[in-house]
């Protein structure tokens, strides 16, 4: 792992625990450009917008496009999440053109970076982004383990 990926998952642990004082789940996602510096970084927003699109993944990608030379297309860039993506978050990753996708913690029910599904790499699409999966997943989990039990009263 780069130092650039290392400071990057550090700030979306960051970010991710800012996400729970609106009460969103605890995921924060950055994106990288092909130098290694930040293009755009975000935390879930969905209770706080109201908007079931807005997971931290989207969020970033979206502001990274702003910021990024090329329109849409990330080309070359590196998306750093706490948690593996959803089908949306990988689908987008894969639209975006994304050169590589770095999780922390699996996530077994709904992960589609290779846990339940695997969005990224499947054949018939035609971008395929590198993954690299448990990046500080003991933090990552930890964080979301905290969460829920906090949402159960436990």
């Amino acid at each position: 792992m780069t130092p650039d990926v290392d400071a990057a998952m550090g700030r979306a642990l960051e970010l991710a625990a800012a996400a729970q004082e609106w009460g969103d789940t605890p995921i924060g996602a950055v994106v990288l450009g092909p130098d290694g510096t930040v293009l755009a970084e975000a935390a879930n927003e969905r209770e706080k917008r109201g908007d079931p699109t807005a997971h931290a993944e989207v969020l970033a990608l979206r502001a990274a496009a702003q910021v990024h030379g090329d329109g849409w297309r990330l080309t070359g860039t590196t998306l750093v999440v706490t948690l593996e993506p959803c089908t949306m978050c990988a689908g987008a990753s894969v639209l975006a053109r994304v050169a590589r996708v770095v999780y922390g913690a699996d996530d077994p029910k709904a992960g589609a970076a290779g846990s339940l599904w695997d969005v990224v790499r499947d054949r018939r699409l035609n971008h395929r982004p590198e993954v690299v999966a448990g990046v500080r997943a003991d933090e990552s989990g930890a964080l979301l383990r905290a969460f829920f039990r906090g949402r159960r009263g436990l």
